[in-house]
């Protein structure tokens, strides 16, 4: 059984090795990108007032004469020292963010995410920057998956004695035993972190995983309904709607919350939604609030997330979760810190595990040549 589970490990990394060396390093890039944004864009960043912030709705305006033809999507409010962005996305065909002053509607930035390091790095990080890429990293999620269990289960130790020998990291040891003992200690003390991350990007890909995950952990009904609420298309479009939302909510902002995202509607029957924050490094106490798009009504009920205080079960508090413990973010910064290294170990997994393999058929290769050279020796002297 170990010998067919050793198999399987090596297979399914010989396969896909280079995607997961191309997925944990993205990610190890992004574990540290808001801190990254904010050191090298400038244009996130405006000089605090005492005024207050331009609606939405005006914030809209400005940012959609940069783009003409284009419609803005969404809309980003944060600290008193950080500017609005303005957000406009057509699938793959373009990107776009505009940076606004919200104190006095000056444009800073108009960037092309497809251009962006850290957008490019993130979608990198999802799709491989590929046709049809997002289908591969599901799959080989699932692979990795299966290579870390397997793997675990090859290295565990036998007994107490291989467990002192296994778990040490020899750096004094030759070149070829040194590679050795990266890929089978670093792998093992990593194998567990990067099972959490693992973990939570199936819940993401796959919606019976997700599903069967909410089943196992939580109650057989959550309070929080799949699917968003509709506008009452009955009534008269209201073009100020944004704009009665935000004076119904905007005192909380720096309050209650610490940003806001405005989710503008794209169909007739589309609400408005509110992503309402009351931190900065986490998302998973995140309130969605629907306001109906002619009425600018709040739409009372719990939908697809909810806010924080309807996660009852503990389905749905991995539900909100999972973004916040795939980066590393639900424990602070250490939580990150620890999610970097251990995607840096991942990287270099397919490289040793390789580089074993390599090895280990290369002696093959070797030990078979003495063979025939050794029984032609034989032969020798009865053929002379």
């Amino acid at each position: 059984m170990k010998k067919l589970i050793a198999q399987i490990h090596l297979w399914l990394g010989l396969v896909v090795g280079l995607i997961i060396i191309i997925i944990a390093l993205s990610g190890a890039i992004y574990c540290f990108a808001p801190e990254l944004q904010n050191l090298t864009q400038s244009y996130r960043k405006v000089e605090a007032q005492n005024t207050a912030f331009l609606p939405p709705s005006h914030i809209k305006q400005i940012a959609e004469k940069q783009l003409p033809g284009k419609p803005a999507k969404r809309i980003y409010y944060g600290s008193k020292e950080q500017s609005v962005q303005v957000l406009f996305r057509d699938k793959e065909k373009y990107s776009y963010s505009v940076f606004i002053d919200p104190y006095n509607g000056r444009v800073l930035k108009v960037r092309n995410n497809k251009k962006d390091f850290f957008s490019v790095t993130l979608d990198l990080h999802r799709t491989l920057l590929i046709p049809h890429g997002h289908e591969v990293v599901r799959w080989s999620t699932v692979a990795f998956f299966l290579i870390i269990v397997s793997g675990i289960v090859i290295w565990w130790p036998r007994n107490k004695r291989a467990a002192k020998q296994g778990f040490v990291l020899k750096l004094n040891a030759s070149p070829k035993r040194l590679n050795y003992d990266l890929h089978r200690v670093l792998g093992f003390y990593a194998s567990w972190a990067i099972l959490l991350t693992v973990f939570t990007g199936l819940i993401w890909t796959f919606d019976s995983f997700a599903d069967l995950t909410y089943k196992l952990t939580g109650a057989k009904r959550s309070v929080v309904q799949k699917k968003p609420p509709v506008s009452d298309t009955t009534l008269l479009s209201n073009a100020d709607a944004l704009n009665t939302v935000w004076a119904n909510v905007h005192k909380d902002l720096h309050q209650r919350y610490a940003a806001m995202l405005f989710v503008l509607p794209d169909k007739k029957s589309d609400p408005i939604l509110l992503r309402a924050n009351p931190e900065n490094r986490t998302l998973y106490k995140t309130d969605f609030r629907y306001f109906d798009r002619n009425s600018a009504v709040e739409i009372s009920g719990a939908y697809v997330w909810g806010n924080y205080a309807d996660a009852k079960t503990m389905a749905d508090q991995i539900k909100r979760m999972n973004y916040d413990i795939h980066t590393g973010a639900a424990w602070g910064l250490p939580g990150r810190i620890a999610l970097f290294f251990a995607a840096l170990i991942v990287a270099s997994l397919p490289v040793t595990g390789f580089y074993i393999w390599w090895g280990k058929k290369k002696k093959k290769k070797t030990t078979a040549k003495r063979s025939v050279h050794l029984k032609k020796q034989e032969l020798e002297p009865v053929l002379v």
